[in-house]
This record gives C-alpha cells, structure tokens and sequence, in this order.
C-alpha cells in the first residue's frame, strides 16, 4: 500500500491523509478488477458466441433473475461500503480535536495572510508545531474572489469565501515543509498564490514563537523591518527579489528606474513614486501590469513600515 501511496500520490504527512489514500486505493483497485474482469467476459463471449454463419439465429432470452439480482446487490454493496467509509473519514476531518491550535486564515488577490492567537502574523507561509492539532478559521479578503487552500500531502483542501467563515483542520506527523496551493482559478496571479507550510517540533517552534513576539519592530533599521513587511503584509505574493516578473513589477532594481504607466505618462520610480504606488496603487498602473493592487496600505502599515519597505527596495540595486 505505501509503494502504491509513493506512486500515485504525494506522501502522507497528516493523521488522516493515510485513510485518505486507503479509500482511494481500494476504489481503484476494485474499479480495475471489475475493468479486468467486464473485459475479459466481453471478449470472451465475442468469440464464444460468434455468428459462424448465416443460418445461427439468436435465441429468444428473456431475463435471467440469478444474474440480475448478481449484478445489483454486489455493486449496491461496493458503493455502501465506499459511503460509509468515506463519511466516515469525513466526519473525522471536518470534527477538529478540542485541543487544537486555532489559525486565522486569510486570502486576498493574489496571496495569504495568517494570524496566530498570540498575535504573530505570517504572510504567504504558515509555521505550526509537529503532533498538534491546527484549526484553521478561513475567510477571503471582503469584497475579494474565492480562493481555495489545498495541501497535497496533507490532503487537506477548503475553499475561502468573502463575509463567510469556513473550517478546516490537520495534524502533520512529522516536521519538514510541506507547498500549498490556491486550487480555485481566482485570476491573473493564480498561478503565483503559493506558499509553504513550516512544521517545526514543539521545542523549534516555542523558540520561534518566543523570538517572533520578541521582535522591536521600533528598533529595526528601516531596511531590516522593510523586508518583514515584504514577506508580512503579503508583498511577495506580486513582486519577486531576483527580477522575475510576477502579478506586479519586480523589486530588483526598481528604484530611480523609468516607469512608463497606461495613461501614457512616464516617471522616475523615486521616494516619493515608491510611497505613492504603496498608498495609492491605482492611481499610476504600470504599463503591461493588471490594475489590481488592493488600496488598503495607507490604512494597514504604519508610516516608519512604509518608509521601511522603501529603504528595502532601494537595497535592492
């Protein structure tokens, strides 16, 4: 069962992706034993009971019940057998421990923001501890598409609405990194709405939590605590590091270079450019780029972390 689960499946690394892929192995099995055998039965009665000549005639057959009340109860059993089991796993995936550690989920065009209880905030990536159960309490951005949160190895998938809370829950069995995905088409960026999911054993992930709430964000260099605004206010999402272009222009680079904008008016991506496209992003859309910045830093950043996020860009010449 693991060489077939290594086969067609990603690994299994939450507490029910094993029943998971049980499930899905005993419907493909029995589906190819049924293919198999339908097959066989088919050409063995094309030959068995092949017209030799023109004078067979086909005798007249009405029914035969034995067979028909065959055929009907072994398929009626096979698909009892798949509703129970598979409401089953349901109930236990959709039924969270009461323990568990609850996360706030949020999506947005084109990325993901997470809030954990004490306050930590983590953008596009998700670090939780091994053996604890994790509630995740979803939602998309008000006003924003849906999106749909999907962790292949932990065959885990739930849709986020916007002004709707949904639910979902895992529990990883071992630390490592595991890629998530957007899974629900949502738009030009679709493709770049990934991110990873950190799980650290219980000792890592007190010390990360301890150094993350021991952050003074007020004593950072502004280029130090630009680049945690990059990865926390989700900016990684639409605009790389390394010159890729993405949903948004890249960083690299970006700063005293020539932007040209859709209503045909050019500009020196100076201080004062970069603070504007950041509170005010619709106003000047670069050209070859979708008008999709949302409008909301001037309300969710401080001034020092938008003067931070500035400083970080210039580094990046």
């Amino acid at each position: 069962m693991e060489y077939l689960t290594n086969f067609f499946l990603p690994s299994a690394e939450s507490t029910y992706a094993a029943n998971v892929d049980a499930l899905f192995h005993f419907i493909n099995i029995v589906s190819l034993i049924l293919l198999v055998g339908i097959t066989i039965a088919i050409v063995y009665f094309s030959i068995k009971y092949r017209r030799k000549s023109q004078e067979d005639t086909t005798p007249l057959i009405t029914h035969n019940t034995t067979l028909e009340v065959t055929w009907t109860v072994i398929p009626l059993i096979l698909i009892l057998i798949v509703f129970g089991w598979g409401f089953n796993d349901y109930v236990e995936m959709r039924t969270p421990p009461a323990n568990s550690y609850e996360v706030y989920v949020e999506s947005f065009s084109f990325g993901w923001n997470f809030e954990h209880p004490n306050g930590i905030r983590e953008a596009n990536q998700l670090t939780v501890p091994v053996a604890q159960p994790v509630r995740l309490i979803m939602r998309s951005r008000d006003g924003d598409v849906l999106h749909s949160f999907f962790v292949p190895q932990f065959r885990l998938k739930q849709d986020l609405m916007p002004n709707r809370y949904t639910y979902a829950w895992f529990e990883a069995i071992r630390p490592g990194e595991f890629v998530y995905f957007c899974t629900e088409y949502c738009g030009g960026g679709h493709s770049m709405m990934n991110g990873i999911v950190r799980v650290k054993t219980q000792e890592d992930f007190d010390s990360w939590t301890e150094e993350e709430l021991g952050r003074d964000l007020d004593a950072l260099p502004l280029a130090e605590l630009g680049r945690l605004v990059y990865t926390s206010a989700g900016c990684q999402g639409c605009h790389s590091l390394d010159g890729a272009s993405r949903v948004g222009p890249t960083f690299a680079g970006l700063y005293m270079r020539e932007r040209q904008f859709t209503d045909g008016s050019t500009r020196i991506a100076d201080e004062a450019y970069l603070i504007e496209s950041i509170v005010e992003p619709q106003v000047l859309v670069n050209v070859g780029y979708p008008n999709n910045m949302p409008n909301i830093y001037a309300q969710t950043l401080s001034e020092r972390e938008i003067l931070g996020l500035v400083e970080f860009i210039k580094e990046l010449q």
